[in-house]
């Protein structure tokens, strides 16, 4: 690491309380996006599934801490989350689980177009409209939740 870079490290500012009113506006669209997922029948365990995955391909380790233990109070089971980053290999998940996280990957990478139109034909066949839609809002949020604490180095404490 370089002299300047190690300089900045420990000079991050935490985006949330630096800019509180911009942060509250993103919690109120966070609770919009959970209803509705909830009004589109996702489930707390399908939303932290997505929520997870996002974070996992992202890199946050404070929302993947928050999101796993989220995932955990929802029932979710240690088994499957294991083996979230490898869903593909696996047949733990659901086939409407599946086309969610394959959305989801698709909007955290949108530049992949060919992996975009795959990921949004298989969700077409097993998620409404409704359900799609709050997916797509679902990945966009902790994207952007998680850009936040990735850029402001929030840390993942011991309980």
């Amino acid at each position: 690491m370089s002299d300047a870079v190690a300089a900045t490290a420990g000079q991050r500012i935490f985006l949330d309380r630096q800019t509180p009113d911009a942060y509250k506006a993103y919690v109120r669209a966070a609770r919009t996006v959970r209803a509705a997922a909830d009004e589109a029948g996702l489930g707390r365990t399908l939303v932290e599934l997505v929520n997870l995955r996002v974070s996992q391909l992202n890199g946050c380790a404070s929302c993947l801490d928050v999101h796993t233990r989220a995932a955990l109070a929802a029932g979710d089971t240690p088994r499957r989350l294991g083996v979230l980053a490898a869903w593909r290999d696996t047949e733990l998940f659901t086939p409407r689980e599946r086309a969610a996280l394959a959305l989801a990957e698709a909007t955290t990478h949108p530049a992949d177009a060919d992996g975009q139109e795959r990921a949004y034909a298989e969700a077409r066949e097993v998620l409404d409209d409704a359900a799609l839609s709050a997916v797509i809002w679902v990945a966009i949020t902790i994207n952007a939740f998680n850009r936040v604490s990735i850029l402001s180095k929030h840390p993942v404490r011991q309980d």
